[in-house]
């Protein structure tokens, strides 16, 4: 059993939770994800890391009510706890295994979408660990959905907030706030892109124009977390990967989006679950069952 000793919530549908897991903590590294199970019958639920602490033995997850499961899980209190809680899955940053002097010669910004802020954080904070400073630009729908501003800010990152209703910053898309700055003479050498996949998408675009090294998070079509559902299969240049094993980052400039995202909203109907656990070249054991 794992204990929750803090929940707050951060923006309307959103709520940042600490758990106990002291070996998920020792282990945990930028980019990883766990599994969460809210009870013995309850749904494995895909979370990136949003931080980890190795002295208090908590990890940090956040996560936002998008279906039954999310749901219940934002009933649970600071006292309560989680039946299962897996991890680290998935390979961690690229860069953890970078030099770190290679690192700090390096021009990099992180554009985070929604709730891919959250992934965003470990990263930047690790980063800034080892001397590393970086640009952060954080895109929402309005003023209420911005969150993680000032923690990021704490980490001495420059941060950029872009709201789709200009209800606080400027109003605009990442990918406008991201063009102004590269037009305007910043020379970025690796741009990190996590949040809604049609946001990567367009981030990806537009970076393959200025040639710039370009990479993504696939955490949003993650499932099962194991590779079994085959619902996060997808190409990768003239490879098949599957982003939960496999990622969950990837070269953005190879992804093929279109595909991605058609599994996505396949996978949210039953006909589509079942025809996607029957496609030759999918992990066996099956579908899944819900989404989250």
């Amino acid at each position: 059993m794992y204990k929750i000793v803090e929940k707050r919530q951060l923006a309307p549908q959103i709520y940042l939770m600490d758990v106990e897991a002291p070996r998920v903590a020792k282990s945990a590294k930028p980019g990883q994800f766990i599994i969460v199970k809210t009870d013995e019958k309850g749904e494995r639920i895909p979370l990136t890391i949003c931080d980890y602490d190795t002295v208090k033995g908590t990890v940090t997850i956040v996560f936002q009510t998008l279906g039954k499961s999310t749901l219940e899980m934002a009933d649970y209190q600071a006292g309560d706890y989680f039946t299962d809680f897996a991890g680290p899955l998935g390979e961690a940053s690229e860069f953890i295994s970078e030099e770190i002097e290679a690192l700090k010669q390096q021009k990099i910004i992180f554009v985070a979408g929604g709730v891919g802020t959250a992934p965003v954080y470990p990263q930047v904070k690790w980063l800034q660990q080892q001397g590393v400073q970086v640009d952060v630009i954080i895109g929402a729908r309005n003023k209420e959905m911005v969150i993680l501003e000032e923690e990021l800010k704490a980490l001495s990152a420059r941060v950029y907030v872009t709201t789709d209703d200009g209800s606080y910053s400027r109003k605009g898309l990442v990918t406008d706030v991201l063009k102004e700055l590269i037009d305007n003479g910043t020379r970025y050498d690796h741009v990190i892109a996590i949040g809604p996949m049609i946001m990567m998408k367009f981030v990806a675009k537009l970076t393959k124009e200025y040639a710039i090294k370009t990479t993504i998070s696939l955490n949003p079509i993650m499932v099962d977390g194991t590779g079994m559902c085959g619902a996060c299969r997808v190409s990768v240049g003239d490879e098949i990967k599957f982003a939960c094993v496999d990622g969950p980052e990837f070269d953005g400039h190879l992804v093929d989006f279109d595909e991605a995202m058609r599994r996505q909203a396949m996978y949210k109907t039953e006909e589509g679950r079942e025809m996607l656990a029957m496609e030759k070249g999918s992990h066996t054991g099956g579908c899944c069952g819900g989404h989250n």
